[in-house]
């Protein structure tokens, strides 16, 4: 109750305005960075801008669609973590890097 409270004093404008620089600083450090694990964070960072804007419009809107969708989303993100890591934690055992201009030379 309190949260819902919140959300609506704030204005609409600045949930968008700090989702869009979240979503942009991801998508700059996706684009330049070349650590794989500065990679999936960066995607992370992706996600959770993407979930701040789904229930941001969910409480404005007063419909919880978008909290559902946000539970969701971060099921999937939990997932993907666990297996990106997983993953990364296998080729830095095998390569001494998590460099992801090695990852070319996993192609066998």
């Amino acid at each position: 109750m309190i949260l819902a409270s919140i959300f609506q004093t704030v204005s609409i404008q600045y949930y968008l305005v700090l989702a869009t620089v979240l979503f942009i600083i991801g998508v700059i450090g996706v684009l330049t960075r070349k650590n794989a694990i500065i990679l999936l964070m960066c995607i992370e960072l992706m996600l959770n801008a993407v979930n701040l804007l789904l229930v941001a419009f969910s409480t404005y809107f007063g419909k919880s669609d978008g909290q559902l969708f946000v539970f969701f989303i971060m099921v999937v993100a939990a997932s993907e973590a666990t297996v990106g890591l997983s993953i990364l934690v296998l080729i830095y055992r095998n390569a001494r890097s998590v460099d992801i201009g090695l990852f070319n030379k996993l192609k066998g």
